[in-house]
């Protein structure tokens, strides 16, 4: 008989199962088939899913289990964002343009989870070309916690069909905090590696030099498996880095002894009372850990921040020349804006940016050579309600503090971890993020890790 409650099992747990026969893959994915049938009418996760093709994958992923053959992710059914190629099913990238492209191959982060094992069943859905809103032709996402909060941007999909037990896992990208975003507003643990660190290629652009791909997961240790099998070189990829990381040891102990961590006080001044509160929480559960705090204080994130849309802009008009503006009545409001800011910019306005962006990274590269990590929020609140957002979207300078503690890390490229910490008084999920130096994702993943070991807010769920 099928545990209730194995659609919230992390990878390690089903994976185990299945490699014990204590469950087939195919029995695995008529179980999660039959609630995303229940619940996706409800939460608008999926863009595309083909069941029979599914359950075709989940009876190859037995035959491969009986065998004793198989990888790390065999016969468990992982759907990914709308953004990634998928050879045997469509990728639309939130666009009505390419509602009908089918990719001549896989996505190289696709392929690498298809080659530890994965049924990849379903594409998630996104906002319109990974910005900021969905095509007026999408029906949004709802997230689980409750239909008036916000899904979180870009990886909206990913991060409900995660949340909602509709997927085990998920890949997301992140260009201004569309993988954390997501995580916080859904309760979810997600990793923006640091730029250039997992592959780009086969990826929809927004703007190829701040978008990132990592994982999206119920838990740190699942986000570390997935980033372990996504992560390094790809010949197809040129600015990928050489050589991959190494995999944790999830069963050993993690001595966060000696670790500093950087707290930045001043930095949640004008956030939510509640937010305050619980990355306090969180702050003190590290240091009961052995983490050392040492008090730091932030270079302008609000001036790196208001020059991210400029720079966003002029890379995107760039990924949509092809049929942008020849097709600019298919667009959105909120894509087409954003690619017009980019068309009408002139050099001298672009070169300005780009020297702000410059000076940013090389601050953040020198505070993160002093600690080993960075304990920030994601958002100044909890998941605002889409009442809330909407009236951000009128405000300039409000959208800019939106992605105060996001965009910066964009701008820079250092790695970026999200995971979840005391909820609201009303039970909304709030999270926070952890930031480490380039190519210290292991750090964020060790000290996430054992950060979920003593606390249980990662194990929330919003339904049965």
């Amino acid at each position: 008989m099928i545990r209730n409650d194995l659609h919230y099992a992390d990878l390690a747990t089903i994976g185990g199962m299945l490699r014990r026969r204590e469950i087939s893959a195919v029995e695995l994915m008529a179980h999660m088939l039959e609630r995303i049938a229940r619940l996706d009418p409800l939460l608008h996760g999926f863009a595309f899913l083909d069941t029979d093709a599914a359950l075709e994958q989940a009876r190859a992923a037995d035959i491969l289990l009986a065998g004793g053959d198989c990888g790390p992710l065999t016969g468990i059914p992982i759907a990914v964002k709308d953004l990634f190629w998928t050879a045997d099913m469509p990728t639309a990238a939130g666009m009505t343009i390419y509602r009908d492209f089918r990719p001549p191959e896989d996505a190289t982060v696709v392929w690498r989870l298809r080659e530890a094992g994965a049924v990849i069943f379903g594409k998630l859905q996104m906002t319109e070309g990974a910005f900021a809103m969905h095509h007026p032709s999408v029906e949004p996402p709802v997230n689980p916690w409750g239909e008036a909060l916000w899904t979180g941007a870009s990886s909206s999909g990913s991060g409900v069909a995660v949340a909602a037990g509709l997927s085990f896992a998920s890949l997301g990208s992140d260009t201004g905090g569309s993988i954390r975003f997501p995580g916080v507003a859904n309760g979810l643990t997600g990793l923006k590696p640091g730029w250039g660190r997992v592959s780009r290629h086969g990826t929809f652009e927004l703007a190829a030099s701040l978008d990132h791909v990592g994982p999206m997961a119920r838990c740190a240790s699942d986000a570390a498996m997935l980033y372990a099998i996504i992560a390094g070189h790809d010949p197809a990829d040129p600015t990928s880095w050489p050589g991959g990381p190494d995999p944790l040891d999830m069963d050993a102990v993690i001595d966060l002894g000696g670790l500093r961590i950087g707290y930045a006080p001043a930095a949640q001044e004008g956030c939510d009372a509640e937010l305050g509160t619980a990355i306090g929480e969180a702050v003190s559960v590290f240091a009961g850990m052995g983490a050392g705090l040492q008090e730091v204080s932030l270079p302008d994130m609000l001036s790196g921040a208001a020059q991210w849309e400029l720079l966003a802009g002029v890379e995107a008009a760039l990924a949509h020349a092809s049929t942008y503006p020849a097709r600019a009545e298919e667009y959105g409001v909120a894509l087409s804006r954003l690619i017009g800011l980019g068309r009408d910019a002139s050099a001298m306005a672009y070169q300005k940016a780009r020297l702000i962006r410059m000076d940013l990274s090389g601050r953040l590269d020198a505070l993160l050579a002093d600690v080993d990590m960075l304990i920030l929020p994601v958002l100044p609140y909890a998941a605002p309600t889409l009442d809330r957002l909407g009236a951000l979207a009128e405000d300039p300078d409000a959208n800019t503090r939106l992605i105060s503690f996001t965009a910066p890390f964009n701008l820079s490229g250092q790695p970026a971890l999200c995971l979840p910490c005391r909820p609201t008084s009303d039970g909304a999920p709030l999270g926070f993020q952890l930031v480490a130096a380039r190519g210290r994702e292991d750090v964020l993943l060790r000290a996430a890790i054992a950060f979920q070991r003593e606390t249980e807010w990662h194990l929330r769920h919003p339904f049965d």
